[in-house]
């Protein structure tokens, strides 16, 4: 039987505050004489839990049967539905009981009542029944219900025929035939439906000829209806190829179908049944309506991780190439996942065919970010469109030219990672396009006096000193910095500001006189004196002037390369030695009163001595003016960015190369066949049904990838919870299904007693909380059950489940007796998942994150990179750190790791190791280990994860 078909029976939830009634109180409450309807309804309830709970009552049977059976009320109606549905209906020996005859006959009057909601409810009560005998004589009754006047009844009815055709066929031999003519006739869409979905799973042939028939009004139907079609095709189609050309005409119909759902279910049965261009791109067109119709961020991500899906398949990558405008159009969702996975997929699909029209739409969207009204996700979309500018302008040089002006206004922008990204674009692409190194170092002129991040401004006078060749860009360059940096020398033109002599344009006024009354009624006088010029200094200072004043001597440091570099080219390039010796001076004197100025105690921060160190030896490079120098200066830094950029880009061709091999698959000619019966579980996924899959998903079923070996077994996830001598024994598998944990606890009576009330009560520790109580048990002698928990994960801490089993025995007068259970570790490895991230974004969260656990290494491995591997393993990190960073022997290793969990929490590691060498070549590996993380839960139970995989490795 499918999971679709499972039957689904009454749950009640039953409170055990108060003791169970005896038999007679309940039929002294249930007999006509002494109570209403209120009282009966309560004892019937009563009646029902004690039944759940094991208790037989034969007693009652009759007096229910003679008493409330006839009761009219529709509460008491509801109940007796219940009731019957889990009585014993038959003797220790099988039979029927005698009074069944009686239920069974007021069932058939029920099946004939003139309210609609009774004969309906009774039709999907005998949904559940499962002895033919009562069932037998209520034929007539159920197939007369198939023509009521009303949909409710006969909707049920076509429910309550394919249930006891599907168990009891010899009832109704005729059921499909009956059904059939029934599906020609009706209109009303629920009803077709439950009789289409029979016709599927009772005789398919049918459901075919009526789908052949009506082909062409498909599209008139009612939704719910449409999605059973889709699934009669996709399951025919599937088990019999050559049906396709019949209903794939069907199919692009329901394309046009004014459901989402039926267009979604309809754009991926097309998928699977054609791979021919038409197809891909009417299902792509039909994905891409989707999310931009639909206004739920959830369905928006499902619906483009199909297109991504979609993408992985070599042939039909050409298709959606076609439709990256398309795809583009998503970017008016105002989500940042959303939109992060769009332009990752356009990226993806970019081509030269199309590269023109996609950076004129990103160019758009970068301007329309500068006028939005300021939002946290803003800066951060912009970011996201820098870095696809810049991917498309590395991989499509042509395109820079166009991209970089405007980009280039974002580098005076207040986000520093924004301005940030810009930077690195246009350092790659001077250092790259020798053809468009004079547009960037104009641009870069033009902007230079706007920077307001002292980072950007560091990065920026690097640029201008490195690719500034000629003399006009040269001399730019310094009136730049001049201008920059205010009146020199700095010193005394601050410290006469201080001392209040004025500029000759800044007057001094007088205010009116105001007169004032105080508190206590006195009148008090005011007058004040007011300067033309602004109150607050730093408004008046130059950008690089406020920063060395805010004690940043940094960007001083860079500051005296950068005019080291234009000075030394200077000279190269003019010949006159007056104009030398002029700017070699000018750029010594800026040298010298940024010292002077670092010296006073003017700034807020004294100068360090790094900074002093590099200007002095900037200084005495300029007065020496050595070949040696020049070469260092001018040649050797830029060979250095050009090493560097080249290792990164040959690093991202070798992983786009590893993606590219990961989806062409090719079949060589000595490749083993594959038999559906031998192969493992998930080599089997092309292969499953689609439906049947999404089915198990949505009831938390899915299957995750299972070990490299098919035969592998579950019973590492078992939990032993009780010892083998304990009274009840009780062992839990505990299965993680990504935000929730079912655990399918074991209960065994070990004992010679009934136990009733047997009931399993869990708490948690740490972010888990239990859904639901589960409900209490009563075990026969040397009996089993299987009880299941759900519980709820909110973020990814060391949760631990803990409880009892409570119970009492038959018979026995003691209080209720308690069986203590082992703690349930929740593994934490289950919601983590290795992920990446930049060198920037990785510095910038471990700023920010405040947790911090710092793990000792405790090892016996003596290999450094083993024991990254290992952590790595043991972790489910990512390394960071570059596989040529880490080659090589040097006695040390530092690496960065970095995992986020399904919740979006970030975890950073800093590994720092060394082998100690002087201990010899058998020493284990010692140093530390650096957990941060944004919160406390989760740098804990890593670092306790480390631990763990540590020890093991010593035992």
């Amino acid at each position: 039987m499918t999971a679709a078909e499972n039957v689904c029976y009454t749950l009640i939830n039953v409170p055990m505050d108060s003791e169970p009634p005896s038999e007679i109180s309940l039929k002294n409450d249930l007999d006509s004489e002494k109570g209403d309807v209120k009282s009966k309804t309560e004892a019937l309830k009563k009646v029902i839990i004690m039944i759940l709970n094991g208790e037989k009552l034969p007693g009652l049977l009759m007096t229910i049967i003679r008493f409330v059976l006839p009761l009219q009320d529709h509460t008491i109606k509801k109940l007796l539905l219940v009731f019957w549905e889990i009585v014993p209906k038959t003797t220790p020996d099988g039979r029927l009981l005698h009074e069944m005859i009686l239920v069974c006959d007021a069932y058939r009057k029920d099946l004939q009542h003139p309210n609609e909601f009774i004969r309906g409810s009774t039709l999907r009560f005998l949904c559940k029944l499962k002895e033919a005998e009562l069932l037998e004589p209520l034929m007539p009754a159920i197939r007369a219900c198939l023509e009521h006047r009303h949909s409710y009844v006969r909707r049920n009815a076509v429910l309550a025929i394919y249930t006891i055709y599907r168990n009891f066929e010899h009832l109704i031999p005729d059921a499909p035939e009956l059904i059939h003519d029934f599906l020609v006739n009706e209109k009303d869409a629920s009803c077709k439906r439950n009789a289409f979905m029979m016709l599927i799973h009772a005789d398919q042939d049918r459901a075919l000829d009526y789908l052949s028939t009506c082909i062409d009004q498909v599209q008139t139907f009612g939704d719910i209806l449409q999605l059973v079609i889709v699934e009669l095709i996709y399951k025919v189609c599937h088990a019999n190829p050559s049906e396709r050309a019949r209903f794939i005409r069907c199919i692009y119909n329901l394309l046009q179908s004014s459901s989402p759902a039926v267009k979604y279910e309809a754009a991926g049965t097309l998928v699977t049944l054609s791979s021919a261009p038409t197809a891909i791109k009417a299902a792509a067109q039909c994905y891409i309506d989707l999310i931009i119709k639909e206004s739920d961020n959830n369905v928006k991500l499902i619906v483009l991780d199909r297109l991504i899906e979609l993408k992985e398949h070599p042939a039909h990558e050409r298709v959606l190439q076609d439709l990256v405008m398309d795809i583009l159009r998503v970017l008016s969702t105002p989500d940042l996942e959303v939109r992060k996975k769009t332009l990752q997929l356009a990226l993806d699909l970019v081509s030269s065919r199309n590269v023109e029209e996609l950076v004129i739409v990103l160019k758009k969207e970068v301007i329309k970010t500068n006028n939005v009204s300021e939002h946290e996700d803003t800066d951060k979309y912009r970011q996201l469109l820098v870095r696809t500018l810049h991917s498309c302008s590395v991989r499509f040089p042509d395109m820079a030219a166009n991209v970089i002006p405007v980009l280039m206004e974002f580098l005076s922008d207040n986000n520093e990672a924004a301005a940030a990204d810009v930077l690195e674009f246009v350092r790659e692409a001077i250092q790259r396009f020798d053809n468009l190194r004079m547009l960037i170092v104009e641009k870069m002129l033009e902007v230079f006096h706007a920077i307001k991040s002292v980072k950007i401004y560091r990065g920026a006078l690097w640029i201008l000193g490195e690719y500034c060749s000629t003399k006009e860009d040269i001399q730019s360059v310094m009136t730049e910095i001049r201008r920059s940096l205010g009146e020199i020398p700095i010193v005394e033109s601050e410290i006469k500001k201080e001392a209040g002599e004025l500029k000759p344009e800044e007057e001094i006024t007088v205010g009116p006189v105001q007169k004032l009354v105080t508190e206590m009624g006195t009148y008090a006088t005011q007058s004040a004196l007011s300067s033309s010029r602004p109150t607050k200094k730093e408004e008046e200072r130059p950008p690089l002037r406020g920063f060395l004043l805010d004690g940043d001597f940094f960007v001083a440091a860079s500051l005296a390369t950068t005019l080291t570099k234009i000075a030394l080219r200077y000279v190269a390039l003019v010949q006159e030695k007056k104009k030398q010796n002029s700017f070699v001076a000018e750029a010594m004197l800026l040298m010298a009163t940024i010292l002077h100025l670092g010296k006073s105690s003017l700034p807020k921060k004294p100068i360090t001595d790094d900074d002093v160190d590099r200007i002095s030896l900037c200084l005495k490079v300029l007065s020496e003016c050595s070949p040696l120098m020049n070469d260092i200066f001018n040649k050797e830094c830029r060979q250095s960015l050009s090493h560097m950029l080249s290792a990164k880009l040959e690093e991202e061709k070798l992983s786009q190369k590893k993606e590219s091999e990961k989806r062409n698959v090719t079949v060589q000619p000595d490749d083993p066949i594959s038999f559906m019966q031998l192969t493992a579980k998930n080599e089997m996924n092309c292969k499953e049904d689609q439906f049947q899959l999404s089915l198990l998903a949505a009831m938390g079923n899915t299957q995750r990838k299972e070990a490299a070996d098919p035969l592998a077994s579950k019973l590492n996830k078992v939990t032993q919870l009780t010892g083998f001598s304990d009274p009840v024994y009780a062992e839990a598998y505990v299965h993680v299904n990504q935000y929730d944990i079912v655990l399918d606890v074991l209960v065994v009576n070990q004992t010679s007693d009934t136990l009733q009330n047997c009931t399993l009560e869990l708490a948690t520790l740490g972010d888990l909380k239990l859904v639901e109580k589960p409900s209490p048990l009563t075990l026969a002698p040397h009996d089993f059950a299987n009880i299941k928990a759900n519980v709820k994960v909110a973020s990814t801490e060391n949760g631990i489940i803990f409880g009892n089993i409570v119970y009492d025995v038959s018979g026995a007068a003691s209080d209720r007796n308690c069986v203590v259970l082992s703690d349930i570790h929740i593994d934490i490895m289950d919601y983590i998942q290795p992920a990446t991230c930049t060198d920037a974004e990785f510095r910038q969260m471990w700023a920010e994150f405040e947790w911090e656990n710092k793990v000792t290494v405790n090892t016996n491995m003596i290999d450094l990179n083993d024991y990254l591997q290992h952590i790595l393993k043991s972790t489910n990190m990512k390394c960071l750190t570059p596989e040529k960073a880490l080659s090589g022997y040097c006695g040390f290793m530092a690496a960065n790791l970095y995992a986020r969990s399904i919740f979006g929490e970030d975890a950073l590691a800093n590994v720092s190791i060394e082998k100690p060498i002087h201990q010899g070549p058998d020493a284990a590996v010692t140093g530390h280990i650096r957990i941060r993380a944004k919160s406390q839960g989760m740098a804990l139970s890593l670092g306790d994860k480390i631990n763990l995989s540590q020890k093991k490795t010593n035992i």
